[in-house]
Parts: structure tokens; sequence; C-alpha cells
């Protein structure tokens, strides 16, 4: 069955905080955007060597790689959530504390494979809602002791790619000489 794009989330379905990454989200078809960022991600990480994957901004910031980790990690544990409450699982999700999530991750792991990985694990997010009945975008359930919406879930893995992949731009790329690099906006 193929599932019919909703609408933005409205703020009732989701944490406030959350908002900081929906905002981001242009108004469109979220699963055509789910897909366009997949290949706008590994295109401007493909180009870096691993040496250049290994740089932070700051002292005590992550790496390069480590970001990409962190989206790759998220984006499961997001649409783990959104399988969850699609599939009308009532009990309650925990959440996930990121820093120990990247403190443990895939550190020695060349970057060309994390792109790979973060391309797979976005392809599988997009079936997931591909397929979704028009009735489970909005459902309800509770992750990390808020209620959400499978929708705002969608808007949620949009809007943190788009919020990386911003920060990778002004940040990292810049202070690489990376300035033309093609990260899109959207």
């Amino acid at each position: 069955m193929k599932s019919l794009s909703p609408n933005a989330p409205q703020v009732s379905e989701y944490a406030s905080y959350s908002s900081r990454y929906i905002s981001l989200v242009p108004d469109g078809d979220i699963v055509s955007l789910l897909t366009e960022q997949a290949e706008r991600t590994a295109e401007a990480l493909s180009g870096l060597s691993d040496r250049e994957a290994n740089f932070r901004c700051a002292p005590g910031k992550w790496t390069i790689k480590q970001v990409l980790g962190h989206l790759i990690d998220a984006e499961r544990v997001l649409a783990y959530r959104a399988l969850r409450i699609a599939r009308n699982d009532k009990t309650p999700i925990e959440g996930f504390e990121q820093d120990d999530y990247v403190a443990n991750g895939p550190a020695s792991v060349s970057l060309a494979e994390l792109v790979r990985e973060f391309t797979a694990v976005r392809h599988a997010t997009v079936l997931l809602f591909r397929h979704l009945a028009p009735e489970a975008w909005d459902r309800r359930g509770t992750a990390n002791n808020n209620e959400v919406t499978v929708r705002a879930t969608a808007y949620i893995i949009a809007g943190h790619e788009l919020h990386h992949r911003r920060i990778l731009q002004e940040k990292y790329f810049s202070a690489l000489g990376e300035t033309g690099k093609a990260v899109g906006k959207s």
C-alpha cells in the first residue's frame, strides 16, 4: 500500500523541543524529502577524506564522523519509535543519551563506510514511512516521556538531519575551506 504523505504536524503532536527540527522542514512531501536528503548528505560528505572527517570545529565538539554516526543512531531510534507507534504499540518508549551513543560509536569506521550506512538506514526509514497506512500517520504514542505522532516523528527525522547538515556546512566545511561544498538547504 502506498502511504499518503501527510501535512506538517501540529504543535500538539510533539514535544516543544522538537520544534527546532520540525521548523526547518519545508512544505511538501515528507517521504520525498527524506529520500532527497540521503542523496544530498551522501554527496556532501563523500568528497571528504578520512583525515578531514576526523576534524572537530572546536575543542570538545564532535568530529564530522561522529556527527554522521549521531545522525545514523538518532535516525534508528526515531524510526523505531515511529514503527512502534504506527503499529499501535502503546508501551512508552524510553529516551536515549546521545553523548553516550557518540562516545561508544563507530570511531574506527571509514567515512565512506559511514556514508553507506547512513544511506542504508535512510533507505529503510523511507520504506517504513512509504508503506504506512494513511491512518498510521495520526497515531500517538509516548517517547521520552512526551506524546508524539508518527507524522511528527518523520518531520523530526528530516529536521534533525537538516539541523546537523547546516552545522556541518557552517562550522565544519567552512573551517576546512570547503565553502563551495554542495550541502543544500533542504
